[in-house]
């Protein structure tokens, strides 16, 4: 899982191969942190199909600006530079892999 900036963000993204689903999140963001441990599962479970990036919303204000991010965690899914789909907040695994699997498979 990489940690993409503003100045990485359309490269690693937007020029991506495969969809990206990027997390915004801060350092100090309780359910940011609760989490993590999902997406990093979800990382691995789908490993070669999506490249799973984050973004630190306090040291790169310009990409979640762009995407109008108003609250964190949110997630959204890039396929072929576009925004395939997003949902914020506190999420199952099984609620990613279902927004994934459209995209991945739609």
């Amino acid at each position: 899982m990489a940690d993409v900036t503003d100045t990485t963000f359309d490269e690693e993204v937007l020029k991506s191969d495969i969809p990206v689903l990027v997390d915004f999140w801060a350092p100090w963001c309780g359910p940011c942190k609760s989490m993590l441990p999902i997406i990093e599962e979800v990382a691995k479970d789908y490993d070669g199909k999506v490249k799973v990036v984050k973004v630190n919303v306090d040291e790169n204000s310009e990409t979640p600006q762009k995407h109008g991010v108003m609250s964190i965690p949110s997630f959204f899914i890039f396929k072929g530079g576009e925004v395939a789909g997003n949902f914020v907040g506190v999420k199952t695994k099984e609620f990613i892999g279902e927004e994934l699997d459209k995209v991945v498979n739609g």
